[in-house]
């Protein structure tokens, strides 16, 4: 199946291939038809999978670049997801020459600014939740014409106060919209508040809670006090063309981001007490090469979409099954090879079995002597 036979338009095909796309992903051939139909979708895949393309591509289908008002509206649990959201509609309009307008707000950023370019009268709105309700509430964003509302990240918009913000801004719009939540992961609690938004809901899976099979799973055993060294030590030995670190805390990831410096590694970090302009240099750097290593907080690495990450490590290993995907999704994305190494006590080498049950992969532990990485022999 292509492209042509999901219902999309020359002018995108040809924008797709500008970036080297040609064959649909599974979830993409799976939940295109459906969206473009017009139908309510909890969309579910890996991570690095084509989720985004699954539902732009009906959105800008369906989008009159005559009318000017907004007619879509992306909603992102981070600044960084809704960012890339809004760089591929950026790309996919310049590529394909449809003059469709996005409009990226987020909380962090200068309301002012945003009140201007809204006036620029932008066909799709990518941002966060609260920022969006906002100006809603405000009645600088208008929303009349608004028909199709996107929950990225939906396992972990659905809750708490993001749900409550999802309610709202539903409620303002005058019409039943085209709900579309998206996901890396099935879970009952969200799919049950997804239902109870949008009637008649299909569930549009290819391979959500499993781990890409080209990724490796490799597991340390050491002292707490010895991470630090540890990573040091692995980052040497594997020399990452980019990879990312995951720690639990903001804290923590101020704390290995001074040790790796002293040790002569450059790298970045990312996380909530960061502001709007220090995470995006953080990105920045990571994406550039400036920097081989990005250290991020469980909050701020949600739906990172980086490119070239060929190692993940897991300084602080989660203990959801659940985490451990999407950390481990963030590299091996699109068909290329991944490694997730994961740094554990004696205690939390438990949870090696854990995952190993519950996402259906299997983990290898490895010493690291004089450089060079080892399999502990069975």
């Amino acid at each position: 199946m292509n492209f042509t036979d999901l219902g999309i338009s020359d002018a995108f095909i040809q924008a797709l291939e500008k970036e080297g796309i040609t064959t649909p992903m599974p979830i993409q051939s799976e939940a295109i038809p459906a969206l473009i139909d017009g139908s309510n979708a909890y969309v579910s895949a890996q991570t690095g999978t084509g989720k985004t393309l699954a539902y732009l591509l009906p959105i800008f289908g369906k989008i009159d670049p005559s009318v000017l008002n907004a007619q879509a509206v992306v909603l992102a649990p981070t600044h960084e997801l809704a960012s890339q959201i809004h760089q591929q509609a950026l790309r996919l309009a310049q590529n394909s020459g449809v003059p469709v307008k996005s409009l990226l707000l987020i909380g962090g950023a200068s309301t002012k600014r945003q009140l201007e370019k809204l006036k620029r009268k932008p066909q799709l709105i990518v941002g966060s939740a609260g920022r969006i309700l906002e100006l809603i509430r405000m009645k600088k964003l208008k929303v009349p014409k608004v028909e199709t509302l996107v929950v990225d990240e939906a396992d972990r918009m659905l809750t708490g106060a993001s749900l409550e913000t999802i309610h709202d801004i539903g409620g303002t719009l005058p019409s039943t919209p085209q709900w579309v939540f998206v996901s890396a992961t099935e879970q009952k609690a969200s799919s049950a508040e997804a239902q109870q938004l949008a009637p008649h809901l299909k569930f549009l899976s290819a391979g959500a809670n499993k781990v890409n099979a080209d990724i490796q799973h490799v597991y340390f055993v050491g002292e707490e006090r010895s991470k630090a060294d540890l990573l040091r030590r692995l980052v040497r030995a594997v020399d990452p063309e980019r990879a990312i670190v995951f720690v639990h805390r903001n804290k923590d990831a101020e704390l290995v981001k001074s040790k790796m410096v002293h040790y002569g590694i450059p790298v970045a970090d990312i996380h909530g007490t960061h502001g709007k302009l220090e995470r995006k240099k953080a990105m920045d750097d990571i994406r550039s090469g400036k920097v081989g290593v990005l250290i991020a907080s469980d909050v701020a690495a949600r739906g990172l979409d980086i490119k070239g990450v060929t190692h993940i490590f897991n300084y602080d290993v989660p203990s959801d099954s659940k985490d451990y995907l999407h950390r481990a999704g963030r590299t091996g994305r699109a068909g290329e090879e991944g490694f997730a190494i994961s740094l554990m006590t004696q205690q939390e080498t438990r949870l090696v079995k854990r995952y190993e049950a519950d996402l259906g992969l299997e983990m290898v532990e490895a010493i690291i002597s004089d450089g060079q990485i080892y399999a502990v022999e069975a």
